[in-house]
This record gives C-alpha cells, structure tokens and sequence, in this order.
C-alpha cells in the first residue's frame, strides 16, 4: 500500500524518528487483517541473524507483521525511557528489562530469558587466534575490537574477561570501541581490527565457525550473558505481541536459537 508521508516537523517543532515511524505503523494496521497486528521489536544486535529467520517463520505462521530495530540494548532503554514506541524488547541482558519493569515500561511477569550469549574473541583470519587465546598474551596485533560495555552487555563481558585476566591495563591502548556487537563484528570482518570479542552467534552456522578463527572464552571468565525478553508497555494486551513470547518459547524456535549459537 502506499502510505501519505508524514512531516518531521509538528505544529512548527521537530519530532523525534520513531513518531514517523509510529505514524507509519498505525496507518499499515488498518490494511492488515482484523485478527493480524503489527509489532514493533527492539533487537539487542547479537541476536540479528537468528531472528531474521524467526520473524519470517512467525510473520508466516501467525499472520502478525514485526517492524525490527537492532542495536545495543542500553541505546534502546534510553530510546524506550523517551517514549520510542517499542512493544517488545530483546534484550541482551537480564537488567534492563527488570529496569523496565520496576520503571513501569515494562509488562510485569513477561519477561524471561531467551537465551544465554557466549563471548569468543575473533578473527576474520584463519590460524590468528589460538584455541587457548594465548594471543592476547603475546600481542601481536595493533587493534582489539570491543562492544561499548557501557551500552552492550557483551562489551561489559569483554572488559570482565580481560580484567580476570590481568590483560586490560596492558591492552587498553589497542582497544577500539563499537556501539554495539554489530559494529563491533563488523570491524573485525573488514580487518579493520586484527580481533575482536563478539558473540559466538555472528560467528557460527550450523553449530560451528565458519570462518576465521576464534577462542571460545569460558564462561567463568565474565558474567553470564542471560539474554531477556520483555513485552513494554506499548505491546500491553496486544495479541501480536503474546503470540511472539509464546512463539521464542516454542521447541521449534528453541532448537533454532541453540544452533544459532546459544544456550538455552
């Protein structure tokens, strides 16, 4: 359908993206079916490739359209905490949306965890990181890439391993920070940096690395990375938004998140 574009300006002032965006999501409802909804999602980056994959099944299944964001989840609480219309939250974190919830921007006894997130440290070149992740160690390289641990829990989780390690003070100098986990990936992709930490699942398919190399950091290293889900307060009582916390609660969709590079 073809919808009337909408100003950014209103009654003279300037409004922020997302009320485009919701005024663009409140006129594609009223072509979609009665019994279809239309839900906006903020996705915590790490979690994009798998759930590219469960929205086309769920969109397919259930009738319900998702309008998907990524970034990093401290980004979407303060987006969230200024009125951005997210009806769904997955987080990357536990935190976050138990924030929400006490803040009242989050529905009380949705949340819960959708998966558990592995940190590795990455290379695009093969045979360049060593199993035992020894390399951070010798320092051969001139750039390590991270997430922001201020916005990104696995950012939070690089600085904590490199702490255990008594590595940070060292290697801080080399430390190049992203915004989020897909910056992040994708600077050590373009060989923009050496390495990197980021999550096992921009780095996995079908259960293993697929290029590159990498070390698989162990969980007592860090925090662990408890993944939450949330429905907010904009997604209260909307079917669309119930029928896709039953569905990542789904065996099919288990499975799938697990091969993505998760634990559950």
């Amino acid at each position: 359908m073809t919808l009337t574009p909408l100003s950014f300006t209103c009654n003279g002032s300037h409004k922020p993206l997302w009320t485009l965006i919701a005024g663009c999501v409140c006129w594609a409802s009223l072509a979609t079916p009665v019994s279809a909804g239309v839900l906006m999602v903020a996705v915590a980056s790490n979690f994009q490739r798998p759930m590219q994959a469960i929205a086309a099944s769920f969109e397919r299944e259930s009738g319900h359209q998702l309008i998907l964001s990524y970034g990093a989840t401290g980004s979407f609480y303060a987006q969230i905490k200024n009125g951005a219309p997210y009806q769904v939250l997955l987080s990357a974190d536990q935190g976050t949306p138990s924030k929400l919830v006490a803040e009242g921007l989050g529905v009380e006894r949705t949340q819960f965890t959708y998966a558990l997130g592995q940190l590795v440290l990455w290379s695009a070149k093969a045979g360049y990181v060593d199993a035992q992740g020894q390399i951070l160690k010798t320092q051969p390289f001139q750039k390590l890439a991270i997430a922001n641990p201020k916005l990104a829990p696995y950012g939070l989780a690089a600085i904590e391993t490199l702490k255990k390690l008594d590595l940070l003070v060292p290697l801080e100098r080399k430390l190049i920070v992203g915004d989020n986990i897909a910056q992040t990936h994708q600077w050590v992709l373009s060989e923009n940096a050496e390495l990197g930490f980021v999550a096992l699942s921009q780095v996995v398919q079908e259960g293993k690395i697929s290029t590159g190399s990498a070390w698989m950091v162990p969980s007592n290293l860090h925090s662990p990375i408890a993944q939450d889900a949330v429905v907010l307060k904009n997604g209260k009582d909307q079917a669309a938004a119930s029928a896709l916390m039953n569905y990542l609660q789904s065996d099919k969709i288990k499975s799938l998140i697990r091969s993505s590079g998760y634990q559950l």
